[in-house]
């Protein structure tokens, strides 16, 4: 099964994932285009296996019992990016960093906050990614992206229905391939200087040296979810090596666990900010898989 696709079998996913952590995926591929997607859902469908796409696991915690089914991991393999004027076309598999780079090459500005977000294109467009005052609704024009039943879809910037941490994306049950950029001209050196000064601000703030998936929870309306954590005395709170950064509270981090225990601390520190503070976070990491 999938073997025209070089499918990786009992895969582990703790090797995908900026956590580390996971269970194995019966069935993982890396496809190459468009087209090799919707052949790898429609071969999938013949056999009535479930299918989840991934991109880089930037903001991802797979479970211990992994995950059935084939996983479609768009990314090395769909890497591509094209200038044309002020545009820039990235597949979904290139790294935001990377296309912020070809955009400050360029003299392209708009893309310095994607600079540090260690995800991809794809994923950052589904759940309309931002830092430092920036988001992907403000610089793009255009997605092209797939049916699990094999139609491609292309949808402007409106059609979106950017939100925070929402797009169209993940209501109608897309597959995102391709995205345009649409920035501003600017001056190179300015723009890196820029992407400079908002990751050196990342590294001093963020527990960038231990495995996470960034921030754990969103923003809940009128504050922040770091603060709150925080507030509460949750800093350095841990269940086995899952752990409360001390360094950013917003940050939950794999100092050497399990998903479990990941998942543990997760919810436990949803449960002390409710009863403490009133506020209910969200998580802002997608949950997949099945426990062990």
């Amino acid at each position: 099964m999938f073997e025209s696709f070089n499918a990786l079998v009992n895969e582990p996913m703790s090797g995908h994932t900026t956590l580390k952590l996971g269970g194995p995926a019966d069935f993982m591929v890396f496809p190459r285009s468009a087209e090799e997607i919707g052949a790898l859902f429609a071969e999938a469908g013949a056999y009535h296996l479930p299918v989840t796409v991934i991109g880089h696991g930037s903001n991802l915690l797979v479970l211990d019992g992994g995950i059935r089914g084939l996983v479609i991991s768009i990314g090395k393999n769909m890497r591509r990016i094209t200038r044309d004027g002020n545009r820039i076309t990235a597949q979904a598999g290139a790294m935001l960093g990377s296309v912020a780079a070809e955009a400050a090459d360029a003299g392209l500005s708009g893309l310095e906050f994607a600079s540090g977000i260690p995800g991809t294109v794809g994923g950052g467009v589904t759940m309309n990614a931002g830092a430092y005052d920036g988001e992907m609704a403000q610089v793009v024009t255009q997605v092209r992206a797939l049916h699990p039943g094999g139609d491609t879809v292309t949808l402007s910037r409106e059609k979106m229905d950017f939100g925070y941490r929402h797009s169209a994306v993940t209501e109608k049950n897309l597959i995102v391939t391709e995205v345009t950029f649409e920035l501003s001209e600017g001056n190179p050196d300015e723009i890196r200087a820029k992407m400079s000064e908002l990751n050196a601000r990342r590294a001093e703030k963020q527990p960038l040296d231990v495995p996470s998936a960034g921030s754990t929870f969103k923003r809940p309306e009128g504050f922040f979810a770091a603060a709150l954590i925080d507030q509460c005395g949750l800093k350095g709170y841990s269940i086995g090596g899952a752990r409360v950064s001390m360094k950013h509270a917003g940050f939950l981090v794999n100092t050497g666990t399990s998903s479990k225990d990941f998942l543990d601390l997760m919810h436990k520190v949803q449960q002390i900010v409710e009863e403490r503070v009133g506020v209910k976070l969200e998580p802002e990491i997608r949950i997949i898989g099945e426990e062990a």
